[in-house]
Order: structure tokens, then sequence, then C-alpha cells
């Protein structure tokens, strides 16, 4: 069964020339770059630049990689950022270039979208007319949502859905993302949006589990939010933005419009796909804007991190008070990792959010009590393969306390291995290390099967298929392992096999919905 990629894993071949060149030092062809800083900062710059962990490969010595050298690995054609610490924004820095194949650079005020990292920033504006108006974080919002209602159901009938638990995502609201529109295509309306009906290429936004008992991250929330915020203000939702958050903070390259006003449009970096091409039309069109319609830059966001983090000490009310800000970047006691608004993992100390919209990537990760941080912003679907790179260096050169490095996960190595080797070594490490630790649970059926489907969107079938089949031989009970088997087999012109292949999976799993469709579609009995 297809799934989304994860943040981990959007895996892509490398040609193994290039790959060769790469590891054994020789030089990929030098992106432009532009930065900003504190003359005294120079040196800490180029200390993060030089200090991202080495490429570490099974029986290998590690070996180092420059960014550029790492952006092109992943074929990530332009990446941004910007670091601020002690209150301040201390350099900003830009990479690579605008789109793939091109040769216009990236600069500091290059547009990129934000995606997820929407949400935190339409919750500072929702909390600051929650704080004017005096509305309640805990009332029910069908009492304060005009021109639609979400239906109640068995689920409301006690617990309601309220403005706290959306942006807390504990609201028990369906639709987790959005997968945006073609620049041409038509847009639906938000009413149309939360109710599922065409244009809307999502389903409709609805509660389906007990307000306030499970934490389930639902960008269908965030947009009921906009809807909010639209029939209480009157006012179209980008204004709102503006006027309570952006220009109050200095937010001036950031804009919730979309589709992108063609003013701005030149200055946006074009989205790109794991496998280094340009997303058709430069990029999607989100009209869903509380969750994923903000285009900005990392210094932009790195002042909206910022202003968190001096209202927190009470040093600056421009959006919220302190009280709320504490508020909104403490753990809600519903929700087992968000604030309001902001992601705050249990052991952590950092506030912040990811992105992922079709062709970027983003990262924000801030310490409120330091005033420090760091956003990152790539136009590549494969972009967040060089987060924890990035973070882990800059970590280590500016001596932040309170974020955890994870250890390098093995979907991670499998993807180098296929990037710089073959399927086969990568199939065959994954195996070894199966049969070493069989309890680890971070080697799933999740690895092969994500880095799988990555080839198979490439059009890699040969190699998609290899890995399906060793999945399916080490993880023969997985339901899931064999639904991917068959879309495989399918998409390769060999139905019969696929057709068994989704029959096993639906031995498995008799809810497999997607299984019993797909025998239908193939003319093929669900037993045999």
């Amino acid at each position: 069964m297809s799934r989304l990629p994860s943040l981990r894993l959007a895996a892509v071949s490398l040609s193994g020339t290039l790959a060769l060149g790469l590891l054994t030092g020789a030089a990929p062809s030098k992106p432009q770059t532009q930065w900003l800083s504190r003359p005294a900062e120079a040196a800490r710059v180029a200390r993060v630049e030089e200090g991202l962990p080495a490429i570490a490969l099974p029986g290998e010595t590690p070996r180092h990689l420059s960014l550029p050298q790492w952006m092109e690995l992943y074929k990530v054609p332009g990446l941004s950022l910007a670091v601020f610490d002690q209150g301040k924004l201390v350099w900003a820095k830009a990479y690579g270039v605008k789109q793939a194949g091109g040769d216009e650079p990236v600069t500091v005020d290059t547009l990129f979208q934000a995606a997820s990292i929407s949400k935190p920033v339409t919750a500072m504006a929702a909390m600051h007319h929650a704080e004017k108006h005096k509305w309640s974080l805990d009332e029910n919002v069908n009492d304060k949502l005009v021109s639609w209602k979400l239906p109640d159901n068995d689920f409301t009938k006690e617990q309601k859905v309220t403005l706290r638990r959306l942006l807390s995502h504990t609201a028990g609201t369906t639709v987790h993302g959005f997968a945006g529109y073609a620049v041409d295509a038509p847009l639906p309306t938000v009413q149309q949006i939360l109710d599922g009906e065409k244009p809307a290429n999502s389903s409709a936004v609805r509660v389906n589990t007990v307000p306030g008992t499970l934490t389930r991250y639902s960008g269908g929330g965030t947009t009921v939010v906009q809807q909010l915020l639209v029939d209480q203000l009157k006012k179209p939702f980008p204004q709102i933005m503006k006027e309570t958050v952006l220009a109050p903070l200095g937010m001036k390259d950031s804009t919730f419009e979309q589709p992108l006003p063609a003013s701005l449009a030149s200055r946006a970096a074009t989205g790109t796909t794991p496998d280094g091409k340009r997303v058709q039309g430069g990029w999607h069109v989100y009209p869903e804007l509380a969750p994923a319609g903000l285009w900005t830059t990392p210094s932009d966001l790195a002042r909206a991190a910022l202003e968190m983090s001096k209202a927190t000490k009470g040093q600056s009310k421009r959006v919220v008070s302190q009280a709320m800000a504490k508020q909104m970047l403490t753990r809600q006691p519903e929700s087992k990792s968000f604030g309001i608004g902001f992601l705050r993992n249990p052991g952590q100390d950092w506030f912040g959010h990811g992105g992922a919209n079709e062709g970027y990537r983003a990262l924000l990760v801030a310490f409120a009590e330091s005033g420090s941080g760091v956003v990152i912003m790539t136009n590549s679907d494969n972009g967040s393969r060089l987060f924890e790179r990035i973070m882990a260096s800059a970590i280590s050169v500016y001596g932040w306390k309170g974020y955890t490095v994870e250890p390098e996960h093995p979907s991670v190595t499998v993807d180098l291995l296929v990037r710089t080797k073959s399927v086969e070594d990568a199939i065959a490490w994954f195996k070894a290390r199966k049969a070493e630790a069989p309890q680890d649970e971070k080697l799933s059926a999740d690895v092969l099967n994500e880095l799988g489907y990555s080839l198979l969107r490439e059009g890699q079938q040969a190699d998609a298929l290899k890995l399906f089949e060793a999945n399916v031989a080490l993880f023969p009970q997985d339901a899931n392992a064999h639904d991917s088997l068959g879309e495989g087999y399918v998409a390769a012109g060999r139905k019969a096999e696929g057709a068994a292949s989704y029959r096993k999976s639906l031995e498995l799993n008799p809810k497999n919905d997607n299984a019993r469709k797909v025998l239908e579609t193939l003319g093929a009995a669900t037993t045999k």
C-alpha cells in the first residue's frame, strides 16, 4: 500500500560516476552562494559548514563531504539557512540555485514554501486574537464558526472540538496533510476543502475520535482555524496574517497569498522532486493557507521564533503576551508532543516545526531560553536529508543544549548504499543487520518499503521490485509489504504476480480496501 514518504526517506538513485566523484573528493560544480553576517561570525559560519557529520558506509572509512557536495548527492538544487543566537539573527547564507538545471543563485531573500511551518505562525495569530477578543481556547469552535460548521457526531457528544485542541492536534479531526494543486488547476474554496467537495483533492475534515483523547496530526484541523479567523475577523486570511504577525515582526519577505502574486513569483525557488526534476509549473498552490500556505525566508522565520523567545521572557508583546507565549510553548496536557502550534517533544528543550510541501522541505528549531536556533529551507523533497547533519554541526559549534541528535537511522544507510553502490548492497546490509538485531524496531518493513517506492516513483521498476521482494522475504507476515510488492508487479506489467501479492496482503489484512479495489480493477478474484 502506497504511503506518503517520511521526512527521513525519500530516496532516489545516483549515477555511479557522480557518486564516485563525491566520495573520492572530486569537486562537483560549485553552487553560487550569498551570505550576510557579522564579521566576527565568519569563523563560526565556516565551522558549521565544515563540521557536518561524515558519510559512514559499512566497511569503509568515514568521509567528510562539504555542504554543496551533500546537496549534489541528494539532488537538492538550493538551500537557504539562518542562524540566530542569544536573541539576535547572527547570520544567513544561501547555497545553490533556484531551480534544478538553472544558474540563477539562491539568495538570502529567495522565497520558499514553509509548508507546515505555516501552522505555528498561524497559531501566533490565532492566540493574538484570542487574547484581544477574549475568545476562550476551550469553548466549542462551532460557537465561533459562522459560514461553516464542523458536523457534530457521536464523538462530539460530550467532548468538543476547541481552538486549543485544534492547534495541539488533539481535536480528533481528520486529514493529515494536503497535496496542493497544480498552478493551472481549479482551486477549491476553503469550505469545499473542509467538506471534501470537488475540486478539492482531499477528503472532508471530520471528527472521528473523541476530542482530547488522542494526539493525531491534522492539517485539516488547522484549516478549521483558518475558517474561524476569517469568520470572526471578516477579512481575507492573508490580510489577517500580515496585519497580526508578518508586518509587526518585520517579516517583509513573507506572505500567505496563494497563488503567489506575479510580483513575487520571480523571487521564488522552484520545487524539486526526489529525482532532481522540477515540479511541473514550478510549485503547487495551497489554498489551505493556515496549515500550508506560507511563502517566506529563513531569516523571516527566525524573526518569528525570536519573537516567541522574547515574549516568554516578557521582553516583547507585539503578538502575544508573556503568559500566552509560555502557554504556546508548553506541551498541552492532552498532547504527547505539541504546545499550541509548536512542536514540543518530551525531554527536549527546543520548540519548532518541520515542513513538507510538494518539492520543498523546511525546518525550524529554536531554544526559548537562549533565543537561539536554526531555520533551514530547501527547494527539494530530499532537503530533509540534510537537516540532521546541519543541526548536529550547528549545535556543536554554538554549544546549544536541549536537542538530541539522533543516531543515523537504518533508512539513511540503505539510501546512501543505493546512491553510492547498488540496491543489492543495500539489501545485503539490511539483511545482515536484521539477522544481528531481529528485535530492533528501527529495522522495520517500512525501511525497504519506502525506499522501494522512491525508486518506483523515479521509474526504476527493476530495482524497486528487488527491494519489495526482499522486504516480503524478510517480513512475510506484513500485509503492507505484500501490497507494495503487488503494486510493483502491476507497474512492471506483471499483473498475475501482482494479483497474487494483493491476495496475500488481503489474506493477512482483510481490512485492506486498497488491495480489494486493485484486484477488482485487475478483474481478479480476491481469493484463489
